[in-house]
């Protein structure tokens, strides 16, 4: 039996209705679970929440713990779950596969491997044709680090203030988070440039971002004209200049910044800085971690919200639902260079994972997902953007398509981030209430809005009232 939905909360929110009954959670008690994570699971895996969740379960956008509680995923795993927990179609794929062949490696043919890269590289734009599979994200970015030095022979790469590439000694180079630091050396040969926050840097305007909800700061720029890009290309031109070779290996950036809260640069931002990477001999890495597989909603690939076409593309998460694999695709001869020598992967590409990335991509185009989310996300955008309008503390809603950020603030004209007790309160509300969200941002002041991309409008409202019931909470707890 379903344990009755009791939240700790008093709220009007009515949680949509779900048919699917979850298994009778048979494992151990959630105390012994507590003391193997203290005693047997390595501390710098940290959890959420005062009380952690101990999740039993999953069904599309909903997740059941140990109790039989049902819970909203609006994080969906870190932005993994793309087409929603134990999809049944990728569910029966990867049952049939389980079955039949687990593992060969590349040194022989399979079928799924070259399936696969025919179905992934047929959704990417010339020349874009050539792919190398992986196990996650940080993988994938480091050898497309690895990639461009071998290629252009030359060893500088920058990347943007506030971008997170990865957690692997090679990529924490170019992931600039200070969270995420370690006070070991790295990061030999990686730059980082000033980032183009039109929210909370130096320059920003009402007309700079493509996103459905504009900052509240206010500019004089005409159409077509953008004073705040120009300032933040001003700055990239200076990193140019003065902290890396005349020639250099190239530039990675996210089309939208992930962790660090779903931040956007002006429209032209990307366009203006690939040329001039270009310009250097140096190539040009979109990391598509986050932000791809339909997730913006406008297009598949973020980077096609800039109209850009990278050199490099790296993809994990969504790519798999959840199925730990990667991949970066490239050209033909940027692929050529990594060939000179042996580069092998063990895992990367194994049977199970191709058969699994081809079912998600048959699943986000039968069930109409990247429509879903451009029509979802931007229904909850512009609803979220009225409780920016109503509370002060609610300094931006920014984002495009099921790819939100919502930027806390003790007021709107300072920005300064709320503190993280007044946060934590906030988001352990929501949970309370049944609905799970990310944190990110600098100072952890942003929540991260990116569920599976199968919820819908009664979703969305049922998860907007919960946040307003728990905006309103803050409001009375002030002084």
């Amino acid at each position: 039996r379903l344990k009755k939905w009791k939240s700790s909360v008093s709220t009007q929110a009515k949680m949509p209705t779900c048919n699917f009954v979850p298994e009778k959670y048979e494992s151990y008690p959630y105390e012994h679970m507590q003391k193997i994570r203290e005693q047997n699971i390595s501390p710098t895996l940290r959890m959420y929440y005062k009380k952690p969740l101990l999740l039993h379960q999953g069904h599309m956008q909903w997740l059941f713990d140990y109790e039989g509680r049902r819970y909203l995923d609006l994080f969906a795993g870190i932005v993994t779950v793309s087409v929603g927990h134990c999809h049944p179609k990728v569910t029966v794929a990867a049952q049939k596969q389980l079955a039949r062949l687990w593992h060969t490696t590349n040194i022989y043919m399979h079928p799924s491997i070259h399936e696969y890269a025919e179905k992934l590289t047929c959704l990417l734009p010339d020349p874009l044709k050539v792919v190398y599979l992986t196990n996650s994200g940080s993988e994938a970015n480091d050898l497309a680090m690895f990639m461009a030095r071998l290629y252009t022979r030359n060893f500088d790469i920058i990347s943007l203030r506030g971008g997170y590439h990865g957690g692997s000694p090679y990529t924490l180079g170019l992931t600039s988070v200070g969270l995420y630091k370690h006070s070991v050396a790295n990061g030999f040969g990686c730059s980082t440039t000033m980032l183009p926050d039109v929210f909370r840097g130096p320059w920003g305007g009402s007309h700079c971002r493509d996103s459905p909800v504009q900052t509240v700061r206010k500019c004089s720029c005409s159409e077509g004209v953008c004073h705040a890009n120009d300032q933040y290309i001003e700055q990239f031109k200076d990193t140019l200049n003065t902290s890396v070779p005349k020639t250099i290996a190239g530039f990675i950036a996210e089309p939208i910044q992930g962790v660090n809260g779903a931040v956007q640069y002006p429209r032209s931002f990307l366009k203006e800085a690939y040329q001039l990477v270009r310009e250097r001999g140096g190539i040009c890495i979109s990391d598509e971690v986050q932000t791809g597989f339909g997730r913006t909603g406008s297009h598949f690939w973020g980077f096609e919200t800039h109209g850009v076409v990278p050199d490099i593309v790296t993809l994990a998460k969504g790519i798999g639902n959840g199925f730990p694999m990667a991949a970066v695709v490239t050209t033909k001869d940027i692929a050529s260079s990594l060939a000179q020598n042996l580069h092998f992967n063990t895992f990367g590409g194994n049977p199970l994972a191709c058969v699994v990335g081809a079912a998600v991509l048959d699943a986000i185009e039968e069930d109409g997902l990247q429509k879903n989310s451009e029509e979802v996300g931007t229904y909850m955008l512009l609803e979220l953007a009225k409780l920016r309008d109503k509370f002060e503390v609610v300094g931006d809603v920014r984002g495009k398509g099921l790819m939100i950020g919502v930027e806390m603030v003790t007021d709107k004209d300072s920005r300064h981030p709320l503190p993280a007790e007044e946060i934590n309160q906030i988001w352990e509300d929501c949970k309370d209430m049944g609905v799970l969200i990310g944190k990110g941002g600098l100072y952890s002041q942003t929540f991260r809005i990116k569920p599976p991309m199968c919820i819908n409008k009664k979703d969305v409202d049922f998860a907007v009232e919960v946040f307003h019931t728990a905006l309103q909470r803050h409001m009375e707890r002030a002084p």
